[in-house]
């Protein structure tokens, strides 16, 4: 870990009071130097940092700025590797890359702006600078292809979990994978995986969840009506994306160990935005108007058909009018 990281991680671990250089310097075993050099280099990457003489340095409370170590102020769960990007082309290519190479369980990256933001069905997924959270997981989960969904809902429940501690709003959940605050889509999740042919379970999957976290300036694009953000106004006085980034973490984490348990199946059923409505499913490139009515213990949706007729659906989309 280079200097500026150690420094960033001990400014982080006292938020809103003052570290003197002496202080840090004998607390990382380096010279006043080099604690002078990282904190030249931290302000020159944006870090608020406020330098008083006789007192030290002091990052600011309400930094909103995304960082490993502000997330790790919120987080419970040991052993996860958290990177942060700021800008990246998308979070789930780049960690479907290292997942290639051979990176471990556990890998997280996280970035506040996606050039190249990927949604499900070969769609791009809005991911405007400054707004919103884009945060990717590396799994390496011991379960059968057909179970994978488990993963998609399971990230689902999380986000509207975390949603709920953080904003203190009430999140929804669109059957799959689509959270709603206030009637607009506020995240989506893609989960990709890659088979192993020998044992027919997964090698490995990659989780991406996009929050929208405030309006864009000048709003949301035209040809998205449904977006919305978790705060309808940047908060003040909150360091919201790195709180939301570990309480999502937390939640995730939780519930991962006993995922073939479905511990989050109830959290996932309370909190759905399609039962007892009539929606519309798309699927095999076809629409048609059912009547949600039940999640199943293998979350697939019970629907029953203009005809009467009901039936479980396993895959597909299904759009709500709200």
């Amino acid at each position: 870990m280079q200097v500026k990281d150690r420094v960033l991680a001990a400014l982080e671990a006292s938020r809103g009071t003052y570290l003197s250089g002496q202080a840090l310097a004998q607390q990382l075993q380096v010279s006043r130097n080099a604690v002078w050099k990282a904190i030249s280099q931290l302000r020159e990457s944006g870090y608020p940092i406020q330098a008083v003489s006789h007192r030290g340095y002091c990052l600011d409370v309400d930094s909103p700025l995304l960082s490993p170590q502000s997330i790790a102020r919120h987080l419970t769960v040991p052993g996860l590797q958290v990177e942060v990007a700021q800008t990246v082309s998308s979070t789930n290519t780049l960690l479907r890359q290292r997942a290639e190479e051979g990176a471990p369980e556990g890998l997280v990256l996280a970035a506040v702006e996606q050039t190249a933001g990927k949604g499900r069905q070969g769609h791009s997924f809005f991911s405007p600078p400054d707004t919103g959270l884009y945060l990717s997981l590396l799994l390496r989960p011991k379960l059968s292809a057909q179970d994978a969904l488990l993963l998609t809902t399971c990230a689902a429940a999380a986000v509207a979990l975390a949603i709920e501690a953080c904003a203190g709003v009430e999140a929804q959940i669109k059957w799959v994978n689509d959270v709603f605050c206030r009637g607009k889509k506020v995240c989506g999740i893609l989960t990709e995986a890659a088979l192993d042919l020998e044992s027919g379970g997964l090698q490995y999957a990659i989780v991406g969840m996009g929050v929208n976290l405030f309006p864009p300036a000048g709003g949301f694009p035209a040809d998205l009506p449904q977006a919305g953000a978790v705060y309808t106004a940047r908060p003040q006085g909150l360091e919201s994306r790195s709180q939301l980034a570990g309480e999502i973490l937390n939640q995730f984490f939780a519930f991962y160990p006993h995922l073939e348990e479905k511990p989050f199946f109830q959290a996932y059923r309370d909190r759905s935005l399609v039962l007892g409505r009539e929606v519309t499913v798309l699927e095999r490139g076809q629409t048609r108007t059912a009547l949600a009515l039940d999640l199943n213990p293998d979350f697939s949706l019970q629907v029953r058909e203009a005809d009467g007729r009901e039936r479980a659906l396993a895959s597909g989309e299904v759009r709500v009018k709200l």
